[in-house]
């Protein structure tokens, strides 16, 4: 620890002698290092089971908290492997076995919208769909604020990515 100390005084002694202020070289560091960390975009799967049971801690043994079905998008927060803490749509936090989580992109809708055969509002209307119906993405790439899915009866269009969550 002593010699972690030494080198870091003589820095500091060093910066002096350039000229230099170490608080405004050790703050520009510290900002440049903030700023440089990768983003990590948001990790989201979805639930593979008919049903998945929620659970408040990492184990069988713990509460249940509710269960959740085939298809439901969530975000993975904590991965242990056997374990996963996700948040749902709304914004609450459980566990999940590992298991039960599928790696297909699929989104809720949260208000209701429309399924257009382009990525235009103008473009043909092929279905309106309903707040809390999930669908399968397939492209997760936005182009111009449009998003690429299908319903579970088939059909697949572009739906605004406002209206959905589990995208990003």
């Amino acid at each position: 620890m002593k010699l972690l100390f030494s080198k870091f005084n003589t820095f500091l002694l060093r910066l002096n002698f350039l000229g230099l202020n170490p608080s405004s070289v050790l703050l520009s560091l510290g900002f440049s290092l903030c700023l440089s960390a990768p983003v990590q975009a948001a990790d989201f799967r979805s639930i593979l089971p008919a049903k998945a049971i929620a659970y408040d801690a990492p184990s069988a043994e713990s509460t249940k908290a509710y269960i959740m079905t085939q298809g439901y998008p969530v975000e993975v927060i904590v991965n242990l492997g056997a374990w996963v803490k996700v948040r749902d749509q709304r914004g609450g936090l459980s566990w999940l076995e590992g298991k039960n989580l599928d790696a297909k992109r699929t989104v809720i809708v949260t208000n209701n919208t429309e399924i257009k055969a382009a990525e235009s509002a103008e473009s043909a209307l092929l279905a309106s769909v309903e707040r809390d119906v999930v669908l399968e993405v397939l492209s997760p790439s936005i182009n111009q604020g449009w998003v690429k899915v299908k319903h579970r009866d088939g059909i697949v269009g572009y739906i605004q990515s406002s209206a959905i969550w589990g995208l990003f």
